[in-house]
Order: C-alpha cells, then structure tokens, then sequence
C-alpha cells in the first residue's frame, strides 16, 4: 500500500510539473507513514509541506491541488487534509478484506517480492575453536540466524558462512599439549575451558613447553601430517560442542556452513601479492601496509591495514580480504552480511575499503557490517560468573531451561513431566533468544532471567501464550484453521486496526531484510498480539451475532496465529499448541 500510495503521489507530482505548478527537475523523496489514529485515515504523507516552498504555496493550497491531481485507484477509499497539510490517505476496506483472505489461503502469507532474487552470504557465530562458546557468541549466532531465515523466507538464496578462529599461534600450544597428554583427547576435551588452561599453564611454566609449542605452529602451517591430524582431530571435538549449542538455540547452522580461518591460508601470499601488483602496499617498520587518507588517527595520520608483520606471518585483515575475494568471485554474492561486534567496526570499513580497491570484489556487490553491542550483567558490565569467568552458552541455557521448568509446573501442575519439559524448553531458549532479538542489534542491554521470563510485556513467554490463546479458539471448536468458509469482513474499529496490522508483515520482514534489524519484527509481533487482545475481547468470535460475521472473524483469527506462529519461527524460536 505504501509503494501504491509513493506512485500515486509521484503521478501527481509530475501531473502538477506539467501545469507549472510545481518547477521541473525536482528531486522528490516521497515519505508515506502509518497514522497514528486510524480513524483520521490509514496513511500519510507530508509531501505537501516539503514542496510547499518551491511551488511558492501555502503546505493545505499546495495539498488540494496535490489531491485534486491523485489518480483514482480502488485501493484508495478517500483522501483527506489535516492539520497544516498532510495528505491522509484511507484504504478500501473490501480490498483489505480481498488482500487478506488471500493471504490466508497463501503459504507465503501474501509475501512476495517484487524484484529480483539475491544471493546473500552471511557471516555469523565465528567462535574461537581453542575455547567452548560462550554468552559473547550468542548476538552473532542468533541475530545472524534470524536475518538468514528472514531473507529465505523473502526468496533470496542464503549461504551461510560460520567464520571459525581454527588458526593461529595458540593451535601450536594446544597442540603441544594434545601431544604430551594422549589421554587428554579422549578425556579433557569434553571440558574445552579446562583444557585451554591447563595447556596455557604449561605453556607459562616451562620454556621447553612454550618453545615446543612455537616449532608445532611452523609445522602445522608448512602442513605436517602428524601436526594436521591432531590439529583435525581437536577441531572435530571443538566443532562438536559448537554444534550442541546450535541444535539447543534451534539456530540453522551445520558442519557444511563451518570455513574457517584456515580454509584461506594458502591465499594469504597471494592477496598479498595482489595488493602489491595494485600499487595499494607500503612497508612501514618492517611491516607491509595499506594505507587509506579516510581513516586517520587522532593526529591526523593515516591508520594502517596491516596485511603482513615484519616477521613475515598474517593478520585478520589478510584472512577476512581472502574470505571478501572468496565471497565475491567463487560464492559470487550479490550481499556479504558479517554480524560482528560493532567493536570491530572500523576493521570491517577498512577492510571493505581496501577489497574494492584492489578489485577483489565485484562492481555492485554490497559489503556490510551489521555490528552489536555487548550483553551485560544487570551491573552493566559484560556478563560474567560470579568469580569473574566467562559464562559458557550452555550453561547458560541451562539455566534457561531449569527456570523455565519451575516456572511452568507452578503454572500447569496438572501437565505430564514430558509436556512440561518440551515447554520449559521452548521457553527457556525462546526467552534467551527474544529477549536479545527485541533489542536493537547496535544497543547494549542487560540480562535479566525475572524480565524475560515474565508474561507480560514484549517478552518471548507473552507471545508464545499470544499464539496458543489464537489455537485454543480452534481446539474449543475442534476446527483446522484450513479451508476455513466464509470471507473476511471488516467493520468493527478494532477489525479495522487488526487487519491494517496484519496487511504490514510483508513490510515489516523486507525491512529485516534490508537492515538486518529482528527487533523491528519483534515490535511488530507485540503489536500485533496487542490488536488481536483489543479485537478478541471486543468482536466476540465464537458467540459472533450471524454465522457470516463469525466466519470472518474465525479467518482475521486464524490469520492473526499463522503470522504470529511465522514470525516467531522466523526469529529462530520454536512455538507451542498450549502453555
């Protein structure tokens, strides 16, 4: 409705730079809003008052001949000016009505995109495989889970790329450690944490250990079979315990999405070398270098993307332009998503800087950091144990899981143990998982279990109880919501906001899409749960006043669950029957 709407008014732009009205060649960025009170009209526009001042018109002279101008469309009921010109536009409740039961009888839900398909690499999770995943991996594993499910569900096709740390200086005192304690493969790996400081204990306590871990990196890296097969071996158990946490976040992530640091490092020189034939290197202490005028420290210096140290070894910048030059020219992405900790920012724009530069990606293709703030404790400093540590995802959900479970038994004490925990479950992950999506991925935002757990408010537990209130009315009835009869009719203020909502998902998820932004999904999934509270107690369903009125609000109902239950799987969470 909103593009609909864009189009009228640009007809009716051009329409009054034709009668020298408006001047030619102006540059028109037409907006469209949803109003704030339906009954003063569905949409806006305040374009009257943007062109009021070359048009040499009052904004309200200016937004008659405007209106005067717009192109009948039976999507359009009327249109009306209000306050000092705004141009307030109400839809056709029929062709509403239309749009919806359509959308009903439509898997997609009447989401469709209009232009070309994309090819869409994404680059999320990227835990460090010397150490189990911890609560810090948990914005990027999920955030960038429910963009890719979003952008599937749009059409686009995704590749998701999980950029795992399986390379570097620390794999030599694992290694070493793997090498002198054999037993420690079948045993110690089951806890990573320990393992990692036990081999860090040796590693500072005895310069043979330490000088031994050093000779195990430069064989590893010149490929020496003894050194890659234990190498491969940890990597295998690491990935395991990944994959646990993955299956337990119901995130879509699989050994086949696994490529690693280490899957570039035979093109390192070569990027290298490339850099160099571009004219982009410069060597500076030792060190080769690219050096961009835009980013420049305090002092107005140029900062340096250093691509090789002095000592000859690489850096992240050099693995992630071989994984920018991969992306581009063996997976040809039309988008490369990387949902990396806005820390990193200034990397990423450095990054993507000197790969365009150098030609390693293609013309068009669009490069973006979708960055996210920190996940803190309710001190509002990063999350941690009691005694300082770090928090393992886990345990974490673990602790998800037991609230939860406690939570719904005092609810529902007459439920079966195995119900109990299936919803405990899904509780529990949905809960850690919404309340992270709910907020916008550039914000910080404290943990707190009490808040997320609550059936109130814009919280996991209260939506999921949103969409089995919408099943219970077909279970009374114990009716499919398939091939319901009847046809949609919209009357009541309430049935006017509820289908207005429910018109908007396709809005909603392409802006997702584009943005890479799930809270505004999550703002409009509580809305939504609202207007539908608004209509139910309102617009009796079931006791309706004629078969024809409760066949219609049987439909917007069952709609209403079906974008519920869609959305909050295209956020990565499960959803239930009953609570």
């Amino acid at each position: 409705m909103k593009d609909l709407i864009r189009e009228l008014i640009q007809q009716a732009v051009a329409s009054l730079i034709d009668t020298g009205v408006l001047p030619p060649g102006l540059d028109v960025v037409i907006q469209v809003e949803n109003t704030r009170d339906r009954t003063h009209g569905d949409f806006a526009s305040n374009i009257a008052m943007m062109l009021a001042k070359p048009a040499g018109l009052k904004p309200r002279d200016l937004a008659e001949k405007l209106r005067a101008a717009l192109p009948t469309d039976p999507r359009i009921s009327k249109v009306d000016i209000a306050g000092p010109g705004f141009l307030n536009f109400h839809q056709d409740h029929q062709a509403l009505a239309r749009r919806l039961d359509a959308a009903l009888d439509d898997p997609r839900l009447g989401v469709h995109r209009d232009g070309p398909a994309q090819k869409v690499v994404i680059d999320l999770s990227s835990p460090n495989l010397a150490k189990e995943m911890h609560v810090g991996h948990l914005r990027s594993t999920i955030i960038g889970d429910a963009v890719a499910r979003v952008l599937e569900f749009l059409g686009d096709t995704v590749i998701r790329q999980n950029h795992v740390g399986d390379w570097g200086t620390q794999f030599g005192m694992l290694l070493a450690y793997l090498q002198e304690q054999p037993e420690a493969g079948e045993t110690g790996l089951s806890d990573l944490e320990g393992f990692y400081r036990a081999a860090k204990q040796c590693f500072d306590a005895s310069v043979e250990f330490a000088e031994r871990a050093r000779e195990l990196v430069v064989k590893l890296q010149a490929g020496d079979p003894a050194c890659l097969a234990l190498w491969r071996r940890f990597n295998s158990i690491s990935l395991a315990h990944c994959q646990q946490a993955y299956e337990r976040l119901n995130v879509k992530l699989t050994a086949a999405d696994v490529r690693g640091e280490s899957a570039y490092n035979d093109d390192l020189a070569s990027v290298v070398a490339d850099l160099d034939e571009a004219g982009l290197l410069v060597e500076s202490q030792g060190a080769r270098c690219v050096f961009l005028d835009e980013f420049k420290n305090a002092e107005g210096n140029p900062l340096p993307v250093i691509v090789q140290k002095a000592g000859g070894g690489y850096l992240y910048a050099t693995t992630d332009l071989a994984a920018v030059r991969y992306r581009s020219r063996v997976l040809h992405a039309d988008r490369a998503l990387y949902f990396v900790d806005q820390r990193q920012a200034l990397h990423f724009q450095q990054v993507f800087e000197v790969a365009r530069r150098a030609g390693f990606v293609h013309d068009g293709m669009q490069l973006e950091h979708m960055g996210f703030g920190t996940m803190n404790g309710a001190d509002g400093k990063p999350f941690k144990t009691r005694d300082g540590g770090t928090v393992k995802l886990i345990d974490l959900l673990d602790e998800a899981e037991a609230r939860a479970y406690a939570l719904v038994r005092e609810k529902n004490a007459e439920l079966g143990e195995d119900e109990l925990r299936t919803i405990a479950r899904v509780v529990g992950i949905g809960s850690v998982k919404y309340a992270d999506l709910s907020k916008h991925r550039s914000s910080d935002y404290s943990f707190n279990f009490e808040q997320m757990l609550s059936f109130e408010g814009n919280t996991a537990p209260y939506l999921l109880y949103a969409s089995t209130r919408v099943a219970s009315i077909f279970r009374k009835l114990d009716q499919s919501t398939d091939q319901l009869p009847g046809a949609i009719r919209i009357e009541a203020p309430q049935e006017q906001e509820l289908a207005g909502k429910l018109d908007g998902f396709g809005e909603v998820l392409f802006n997702v899409g584009e943005k890479g932004t799930p809270h505004v999904l999550c703002a409009y999934l509580y809305e939504l749960a609202g207007l539908f509270s608004s209509f139910y107690e309102h617009c009796p369903v079931i006791n309706a006043a004629d078969e024809a009125t409760r066949q219609s609000r049987l439909r917007l109902s069952a709609l209403t669950g079906q974008t519920l239950t869609r959305g909050l799987q295209l956020l990565g969470l499960e959803t239930l029957e009953r609570m």
